[in-house]
């Protein structure tokens, strides 16, 4: 008789739902500005003040009355930026200004420093500004009051020196979650090992261990454990226990060392055990009374590298706060043929690159799901709707995109 699974199988969608709804965002905490790369901000920042604060210059010349029709100018003083004028710009005087610099009292324009001759003291405009020209108003770049970025935002580089401007040294953070990796498998040894024969060595516990900090968690905790009942059990409560989150990876399936899914049902609900996707149809999902979330990934390497990327780091990046979560998705025109899966939603890996002004996607190759070269540089997983006629040459297809094109 052959062996039927106790879990219905869900649909790709449904799956995602179900876990971003029960990845509730965690705490907040405060770090220094310096530290606050790579985070998510935890709350909405407004500008403490207006920027700039004094009309300032956007050019390196000469600040005069817009309107004064004078022969020549004489030039009182040199202002650069970070230094205030000690006089006042009255019809027939300049003020020779630097990039940035404050407006003296009395002007009202700056003529780029191009177009003006100056000799011994005096200036003579080859151009005639208007009011305003070539100067920054106050509140021009911000107001005081305005917000600048919102909670939930991802802190990258411009965010880092917008939160400097505004003064804001003291960062308000969502906590990054905590997580815990366990690889699984009686066949697995260490990177540094030579496998014995029939043995392979560990690359999924590093490799998610890596792609966890990727989308903004930390790992607290990382072990491997053979096919034991018992030393399976201890180390999954040991992880669940250090962590927010637990991720296994092997002994989902259906196979008689299979223990993952009779584990997790003594130590968390299971919300579902099967999944309508290709590759890691036996993708596991669970949480515990304490709202942590257990993830049992494939034991395949790219099996357990797409489950991650489609259904785990949505919900990491959900628990450390951030708003945006799922990778953005374009239409893309297939550079081969491609023939999909017949009842499971396919997600093959693939490298995307511009061409004859739309997106063009072909394949890494073979997209068997033990060979982990079918993801290395790829920028981008395709979409492929179950189906039984293969896709021509051309096909617009959807793509989630992993990385920059």
């Amino acid at each position: 008789m052959p062996r039927v699974s106790a879990y219905p199988m869900v649909q790709v969608g449904d799956a995602l739902e179900l876990i971003l709804a029960r990845a509730q965002p965690l705490g907040t905490e405060t770090v220094d500005l310096m530290h606050a790369r790579g985070r998510v901000l935890g709350q909405d920042i407004v500008a403490d003040a207006d920027l700039p604060g004094l009309p300032r210059s956007s050019v390196d010349g000469y600040a005069v009355m817009a309107g004064d029709d004078a022969a020549e100018f004489e030039v009182l003083e040199e202002v650069t930026a970070g230094r205030l004028a000690h006089v006042q710009v009255r019809p027939g005087t300049a003020v020779h200004i630097m990039t940035g610099g404050t407006l003296p009292p009395g002007a009202d324009a700056v003529v780029m420093v191009e177009e003006v001759e100056q000799t011994n003291g005096r200036a003579i405009l080859h151009h005639r500004p208007r009011r305003g020209e070539n100067v920054h108003p106050p509140g021009m770049d911000l107001t005081q009051g305005q917000h600048v970025l919102a909670a939930g935002s991802r802190i990258g580089a411009a965010e880092v020196g917008l939160l400097a401007t505004v003064g804001c040294a003291q960062v308000p953070v969502y906590r990054r979650p905590r997580v815990a990796v366990l690889a699984t498998g009686d066949e697995l040894v260490e990177p540094h090992e030579t496998p014995p024969p029939g043995s392979v060595r560990d690359s999924n516990r590093y490799a998610l261990m890596a792609a966890v900090e990727d989308a903004g968690a930390e790992v607290v905790w990382h072990a491997h454990a053979r096919d034991d009942e018992a030393e399976l059990e201890r180390a999954m409560r040991q992880g669940l226990a250090a962590a927010d989150v637990l991720i296994t990876s092997g002994g989902v399936s259906m196979g008689t060392r299979d223990l993952i899914k009779p584990l997790l049902e003594r130590m968390a609900t299971i919300q579902f055990g099967r999944v309508s996707f290709k590759p890691g149809k036996p993708l596991t999902f669970a949480t515990t009374e304490d709202s942590k979330l257990a993830f049992g990934l494939p034991g395949f390497p790219v099996s357990s590298l797409v489950t991650f990327e489609v259904f785990v780091r949505p919900a990491l990046l959900r628990l450390g706060g951030a708003t945006q979560v799922l990778r953005p998705r374009v239409r893309v025109a297939l550079g081969h043929e491609i023939r999909p899966d017949s009842v499971r939603l396919e997600y093959q890996r693939a490298i995307v690159t511009w061409q004859d002004d739309r997106f063009v996607a072909r394949t890494t190759g073979l997209q068997s799901s033990s060979r982990l070269m079918s993801i290395v540089g790829a920028n981008a997983l395709l979409e492929i709707e179950p189906g039984t006629e293969s896709l021509p040459k051309g096909t617009m297809v959807q793509a989630l995109l992993l990385a920059n094109l």
